[in-house]
């Protein structure tokens, strides 16, 4: 099985959960990537070999940098068949990203059986000109005008260390009281610059950090608070918050390898509505929802709609988040236990835990 997946941790950390599945039903498993992306480092972190080929996104705001990729495009066609046939390959899947128009090209040409995934309400480019000659597209979600065969809802792959964390372990590794709520702001590295300056001033700059209580008055949030910033912003915000009144109960973070334990803490989350909503659901989380707006096609927003009208979440556009307002919401749910656990058992009701399992019968048959 050759996987065909890169770019950014979204496409590549699912496809190494359906990785793991294949390869514990006995798989040979590969990898098809660029060296100057994520999954140069992740993928053989996880103990799986990968080839690298040169290919970067179109820019179609640029004519001279999208014709240059388009001949590297052409270029990294011809090295992955090269792949394909040292490695043998008996089926492609494409896990998204850039090397994925290439890798799926390459095995419609040497008539490589190929599955491809999409982790969005929007398909992508190159899933949209490959999905004819694909043996099956797995769907996060239905998207109309997708139904029927090749195509198939499974939902994204959740890894399964993120659904194996331990809520105790994760708590105390935070410094949270067992009896204290929890609100987890994945702020990311890219694109949720507005999300960590918003959270760090409502949840720990403000003198006395006040928010309305259930009983209409006003008194301090008496909740954890979670960050995990990114490499951007984290240098200003932790000098931010040493600065802090509420520093006590805020943990910042720069990275986390997954989301396994930060979700197991927390009791709501406040993101992107990217692909971690499955991440998100999968482990019956509820969540606020603040979306990308400039993501490709708005599938954000898409994406936090699908969660919303699954009763599960609520969502903050980006143009309306300030600090006062992100405050009173997160106060109105995370103080409301009601409410709290209505989004949470609506969370548990979307998700799709056996998504990695699905997809790997899935591509077992093709190659087969």
């Amino acid at each position: 099985m050759v996987v065909a997946a890169g770019g950014t941790a979204g496409h590549v950390v699912p496809a190494m959960a359906v990785a793991d599945e294949l390869r514990a039903s006995g798989a040979e498993v590969s990898f098809l990537g660029t060296r100057e992306r994520t999954e140069a480092e992740l993928v053989p972190a996880a103990g799986y070999e990968i080839d690298f080929v040169k290919v970067r996104g179109i820019d179609r705001r640029n004519p001279l940098r999208a014709a240059r990729a388009g001949f590297e495009a052409l270029g990294a066609v011809g090295a992955a068949r090269a792949v394909l046939k040292e490695r043998g390959a008996d089926v492609v899947m494409g896990g998204g990203g850039f090397v994925a128009g290439p890798a799926g090209l390459a095995a419609t040409l040497t008539r490589t059986p190929l599955v491809l995934t999409e982790a969005d309400s929007h398909m992508g480019l190159a899933n949209r000109l490959l999905a004819g000659r694909a043996r099956r597209v797995c769907l996060a979600f239905p998207i109309e005008g997708r139904e029927g065969d090749p195509y198939l809802v499974t939902g994204r792959p959740v890894p399964k260390g993120v659904l194996a964390a331990d809520r105790t372990v994760a708590r105390a590794r935070f410094g949270i009281e067992a009896e204290a709520r929890c609100l987890l702001v994945v702020g990311g590295s890219q694109g949720a610059r507005s999300i960590n300056f918003a959270a760090i001033e409502a949840f720990a700059e403000q003198p006395d950090a006040l928010v309305p209580s259930m009983r209409g008055q006003v008194r301090p949030h008496d909740f954890h608070v979670v960050h995990i910033a990114g490499a951007r912003d984290y240098p200003e915000l932790e000098r931010r918050l040493a600065a802090a009144p509420h520093r006590d109960r805020y943990t910042l973070l720069e990275y986390e390898p997954n989301l396994g334990d930060a979700l197991a803490a927390a009791d709501l989350v406040l993101g992107r509505s990217g692909g971690s909503i499955f991440e998100m659901v999968a482990t019956g989380r509820p969540a606020i929802l603040v979306p990308y707006p400039f993501a490709t096609a708005d599938h954000q927003t898409a994406n936090a709609e699908w969660m919303r009208a699954g009763g599960a979440a609520s969502v903050i556009t980006d143009a309306e988040l300030d600090a006062e307002d992100l405050r009173a919401q997160v106060a109105a749910v995370i103080e409301d236990p009601v409410r709290l656990g209505e989004m949470a058992a609506a969370a548990r009701r979307l998700a799709k835990p056996d998504a990695a399992r699905r997809i790997a019968a899935e591509v077992l048959e093709a190659a087969q």
